[in-house]
């Protein structure tokens, strides 16, 4: 495995990744016609990468396998919370693996390779235990903050 920066002829293969971690890892905790809407209009999809891969406003980093095959991503920037003395000012926006490398070191990796032990916040989905759990082992706490979505009900954990 090997992490690296991603580049804008990354969208494609990003924008399919996307969609398949949302898949595997929100089956069963958001509607399925959410998970199958998200694919009705892929190339919007590869825009809006482009789009931001052509930004450079955020850390955007990729793991692939030794085949060279996409198989997480991670995405850190400023936070777009407003801010609060006690709020770090660097969001993990994103952070997804493949489910087949569950467990395998690729999202710690991701993480480590994005923010080391900075702190920063982030979002996670009510009732995504496996995320929870992840995030906790990696020193992040909620601190009481919710947002209603229209994928679920969202709460902040801080790693200060």
């Amino acid at each position: 495995m090997r992490i690296r920066p991603t580049a804008l002829e990354d969208a494609d293969a990003l924008t399919d990744l996307h969609l398949d971690v949302w898949d595997e890892a929100y089956t069963g905790l958001i509607a399925a016609d959410i998970l199958a809407d998200r694919r009705t209009n892929r190339e919007a999809r590869v825009e809006n990468w482009r789009r931001i891969l052509a930004g450079c406003t955020r850390t955007e980093l990729a793991a692939e396998d030794d085949t060279g095959r996409l198989i997480g991503f991670t995405s850190v920037g400023p936070g777009r919370d407003e801010p609060a003395p006690d709020l770090p000012k660097r969001e993990v926006m994103a952070l997804y693996v493949r489910a087949e490398c569950y467990g395998t070191g690729v999202g710690h990796a991701l993480l480590n390779a994005a923010i080391g032990d900075d702190p920063a916040y982030l979002w996670v989905l009510d009732g995504n235990r496996r995320a929870i759990d992840f995030y906790e082992r990696q020193g992040f706490h909620f601190d009481g903050t919710n947002k209603t979505e229209p994928v679920g009900v969202e709460r902040r954990m801080v790693r200060r």
